[in-house]
């Protein structure tokens, strides 16, 4: 199995990082540091090297380091098993962000096919038991990753959505009006469906086929909208009338939840305790990550912002071994280094401070 690393990471006004240039080898990261020096900035960069808005959803506009308000960039030089690749991600003031690949622009999805990232930061904590958009999310995040057309179908799904809904809160009943629409959503919504569904198939064969310290959640896709696109349209077509009542769409896959049990206890996931749901997130991560090596022959990139930080010595220890077994450069956020002595020479060591409002990044040997 061939491995995916960034070798080398380079940030031009991004967030609290006025100027950065880190070389890196394939090894774990551990970057450790007082709280708002900078960790999570790091990881976020990271996150965008891949499509979408990163780790914390944000906007291009708010990326950028303050006052200067110049613009920012992202650099990094990929190494992979089909060879080393240039990424450029940047956004000049009051600009969209653009992508250029090898020099050359490129569409964001572009990246999907070049770096695969996963992440766990602490307001997932709260995935088991907030509302159905973040396990949503979670697991159009999770099905991006092995199918980046996901993000393709998803983007059509919701813009014909959005002009099916004008229409409902106009209360306009003429069906020639909905006819084009409601097919653009059943064709993207019956893709957004098969998709979930391998997605999820393929996390439960890598949670079955390996050993581990964490526990495992027995997922589910909580959607009862038909997987046919003449099925769905058709379901469409019968909800008009009490969708203009409600003035938006009220069945289809936007409204999917992602179900999880707490297999060795048999009871849903935002029934356990809070170190276990904790500990039911990081088995999942760990899953999507085995996942994909086998089908893309390396592990992704793997973000843990302050995870040590929620696990004992001993979770610890079996967290490591197991990104060591996974062979992923992982990026993991700690306040101290104490943090990652069980990681020893298996990881490189990052220490991030803080001077004047500007984050500071040194190696440590």
């Amino acid at each position: 199995m061939g491995q995916l690393a960034l070798s080398s990471l380079s940030l031009s006004h991004f967030r609290s990082h006025k100027g950065l240039r880190l070389d890196l080898d394939p090894r774990p990261v551990a970057v450790f540091g007082p709280n708002g020096a900078g960790k999570t900035n790091l990881l976020e960069a990271v996150s965008l090297l891949s499509p979408g808005r990163g780790l914390r959803r944000a906007a291009a506009e708010e990326l950028g380091r303050r006052p200067e308000a110049l613009g920012w960039r992202i650099g990094a030089l990929i190494a992979g098993p089909e060879g080393p690749h240039e990424v450029d991600v940047r956004a000049e003031a009051g600009a969209a962000r653009s992508v250029r690949i090898d020099g050359k622009a490129a569409a964001q999805n572009a990246l999907a096919r070049l770096v695969r990232v996963v992440w766990l930061v602490p307001s997932m904590d709260r995935l088991w038991i907030e509302g159905a958009e973040g396990r949503r999310r979670f697991l159009d995040r999770m099905t991006m990753s092995f199918v980046p057309d996901h993000a393709e179908a998803v983007l059509a799904y919701e813009k014909a959505m959005r002009q099916r809904n004008r229409l409902l809160k106009d209360e306009v009943r003429d069906p020639h009006w909905y006819g084009a629409l409601e097919r653009q959503m059943a064709e993207a919504g019956a893709a957004m469906t098969l998709y979930r569904h391998d997605a999820l198939a393929r996390v439960r064969a890598a949670q079955a086929a390996a050993e581990t310290a964490f526990p495992v959640a027995d997922l589910t896709l909580e959607d009862d909208s038909p997987a046919d696109p003449a099925e769905l349209a058709e379901a469409f077509a019968v909800g008009r009338a009490r969708d203009v009542g409600a003035g938006r769409t009220l069945t289809g896959p936007h409204r999917a939840d992602l179900g999880a049990v707490f297999a060795a206890k048999g009871v849903p996931a935002a029934q356990a305790s809070t170190g276990e749901q904790k500990a039911l997130l990081i088995s999942l991560i760990l899953a999507n990550a085995r996942a994909l090596a086998d089908e893309t022959g390396a592990p992704p990139l793997v973000l843990l912002d302050e995870v040590a930080a929620h696990l004992d010595a001993g979770r610890r220890a079996a967290l490591y071994d197991e990104i060591g077994a996974l062979g992923a450069q992982a990026w993991m956020t700690g306040t101290g280094p104490e943090l990652f002595d069980t990681l020893g020479d298996r990881a490189q060591y990052l220490e991030v401070t803080e001077e004047a409002g500007e984050s500071r990044v040194g190696r440590v040997e």
